[in-house]
C-alpha cells in the first residue's frame, strides 16, 4: 500500500492523471500526501474516499471535477521577492542589458512559467514600476501563466492573507502597493492592470506573448518533471526566448546534464543564457 486506506492502483491512477495533465510527477516523499490533499475535493463532491474519486473520474463527465483533482495534487507553494538576491541582481544587470539590447524597439517581454498564485509575478510588476523612468515610453509586457485554474483565479484577484503578504514583501511595498481590505490585502487596480495571467499547461499550449520573452521565470517547476519532460520544457522555454535573453530557475535547479539549448550566464551568476545566441560579457577596457 502506498499510504491510507485506498489501493494501489488507486494511487497510480491518480498520479498519471497528473502526470498526463500536467507532465508533473510525484516524488515518494510527496505520495503520501495525495490523499490529504484531495479530501476538500472528496468532500466538495460527495466522494467517499480515493478508490471512489478514481471510479468517478473514469467514469463522470464532469470537468469540474478533474480539474479540482488536479489542482489539488500540485504544489502551489510561492511568496513575494523569493530569493531577493535574484531579484537584486535582475534590476541591476539583467534589466539593464535588455534596455540596451532592445533600445530600438522599445518593448521588454516577461514571462512567468508556473506563476502559481501570482506572487512572483506581482513582484517583477513592482519592481518594474519602481524603475519607472528608466521605461517610460516602453511597451512592458508581464505574462504570467499556470496549468491550475485556481492558482490562476487567485492571482487575477491579487488578493492575499495577512500570511502571505508579509512573506518577503517588505512593509513600504506592501503600503504602497496594496490595499487592506476585510478579506486580506489586495493589489492595488495599476499593479493588476500590469499583468497578464491565463491558464496555460508550459509542455502544449505556446504562451500568450506579443513577442519573444527577454526574461522568463520558472521556477522550482522543473523538479517535479522526469528528465524527458524537463527536456521538452527546456525546449518550449527556448522556442519563444529573444536571442539575448535570460532564464531565472530555482535554486535547487540547473541545465546541467538536462539540455543543451541553455547555458549558464556569464555575467549574472544563477541565471542563464539561450546556448546558441549566449549574451556576451562586456570587453574589457
Amino acid at each position: 500500500m502506498m499510504g491510507g486506506g485506498a489501493s494501489e492502483s488507486a494511487y497510480r491512477v491518480l498520479m498519471g492523471v497528473l502526470e498526463s495533465r500536467t507532465g508533473q510527477t510525484l516524488s515518494p516523499n510527496r505520495i503520501w500526501r495525495i490523499e490529504m490533499s484531495l479530501k476538500p475535493v472528496m468532500q466538495r463532491h460527495g466522494i467517499a474516499d480515493l478508490d471512489a474519486l478514481v471510479a468517478a473520474l473514469v467514469t463522470s463527465t464532469s470537468r469540474q471535477l478533474l480539474d479540482d483533482t488536479v489542482d489539488a495534487m500540485l504544489n502551489n507553494e510561492t511568496y513575494f521577492y523569493r530569493e531577493h538576491s535574484v531579484f537584486d541582481d535582475i534590476a541591476k544587470t539583467a534589466l539593464e542589458h535588455i534596455r540596451e539590447t532592445n533600445a530600438a524597439k522599445r518593448r521588454v517581454t516577461i514571462w512567468h512559467c508556473g506563476v502559481s498564485t501570482g506572487q512572483e509575478a506581482y513582484s517583477m510588476a513592482m519592481l518594474l514600476a519602481e524603475q519607472g523612468e528608466q521605461w517610460a515610453g516602453w511597451q512592458v509586457d508581464v505574462v504570467g501563466t499556470d496549468v491550475s485554474y485556481h492558482a490562476i483565479s487567485r492571482a487575477r484577484v491579487g488578493l492575499y492573507s495577512q500570511f502571505e503578504i508579509q512573506r518577503g514583501l517588505p512593509v513600504q511595498r506592501m503600503v504602497r502597493w496594496f490595499d487592506q481590505t476585510e478579506g486580506g490585502w489586495l493589489a492595488k487596480a495599476d499593479l493588476r492592470r500590469r499583468i497578464d495571467f491565463s491558464v496555460q499547461n508550459m509542455l502544449v499550449d505556446r504562451p500568450p506573448l506579443a513577442s519573444p520573452a527577454d526574461l522568463i521565470f520558472c521556477r522550482n517547476l522543473l523538479l517535479y518533471f522526469s528528465l524527458p519532460m524537463r527536456q521538452k520544457a527546456f525546449a518550449r522555454l527556448r522556442s519563444v526566448a529573444a536571442p539575448q535573453s535570460f532564464l531565472v530557475l530555482g535554486a535547487g535547479e540547473t541545465v546541467l546534464g538536462q539540455t543543451d539549448q541553455f547555458v549558464a550566464s556569464r555575467r549574472l551568476r544563477g541565471l542563464y543564457e539561450p546556448a546558441d545566441q549566449q549574451v556576451r560579457a562586456p570587453v574589457a577596457a
